[in-house]
C-alpha cells in the first residue's frame, strides 16, 4: 500500500545472523518500548507517520518536535529538555524551518554520545546529492515521501530487532 509514504534506500546492505549488523536479534528479546524523536515540521506527515506506527504496532514512546534547532536541543539534553530520554531511533525529515535536518544530521555525528544514535531520514527530496550526503553520515535508510508504509515499517522493525540485540534476556 502506498500512501504519504514513497522510495526508501537501505543504506546498509543485508547482513547474515552473527556478522554484527542488523538481524542479529533472537526471537525472545524484551525490553523497553522504542523511544522514538520524530522531527518533522509537518503536522499532516507527522500523523501519518504515528499513525503508521500505531498501525504497525511497533511499541514506542515518541516525542515529535517540528524544527531543527529544538531537535538539536532535546538531543543534547539542554534548556527545557534536560531530562529528555536519550532516542533509540532519530526520523528526521530534511526541509526543517530554520536550522534544516542535514545540519541536525551533521552535529549528531559531531557528538560523541549521539554519534551512533539510527537516523531514518524522511524527506521529499529526491535530489541524489541529498541522499548522498546522508549515506555519508550513516544514516540507516533514506526514505522519499509519499513514503511506502510497509517498507518504513519493515525499516523500523529491522532498526527494533537491531536495538533489542543488546537487550536479550534469558528465558524463563
Amino acid at each position: 500500500m502506498t500512501g504519504m509514504f514513497g522510495r526508501s534506500y537501505s543504506m546498509h546492505g543485508p547482513q547474515s545472523a552473527g556478522q554484527g549488523g542488523i538481524g542479529t536479534m533472537k526471537n525472545h528479546t524484551v525490553g523497553r518500548p522504542l523511544e522514538l524523536l520524530l522531527v518533522e515540521d509537518s503536522l499532516t506527515h507527522a500523523q501519518l507517520t504515528m499513525g503508521a506506527l500505531r498501525n504497525g504496532k511497533v511499541k514506542h514512546r515518541m516525542t515529535l518536535l517540528r524544527d531543527g534547532e529544538e531537535a538539536l536541543e532535546f538531543l543534547c539534553q539542554e534548556r527545557k529538555y534536560v531530562h529528555a530520554p536519550q532516542p533509540d531511533l532519530v526520523l528526521l525529515d530534511l526541509r526543517l524551518p530554520g536550522l534544516d535536518g542535514l545540519d541536525v544530521l551533521k552535529r549528531m555525528r559531531q557528538i560523541e554520545r549521539l554519534r551512533n544514535t539510527p537516523v531514518v531520514i524522511m524527506t521529499a527530496s529526491e535530489d541524489e546529492e541529498d541522499r548522498l550526503r546522508c549515506q555519508s553520515l550513516n544514516v540507516q535508510s533514506y526514505i522519499v515521501k509519499p513514503v511506502d508504509l510497509h517498507k518504513f515499517l519493515g525499516i523500523v522493525a529491522e532498526l527494533k530487532r537491531y536495538w533489542h540485540a543488546d537487550v536479550i534476556l534469558p528465558e524463563c
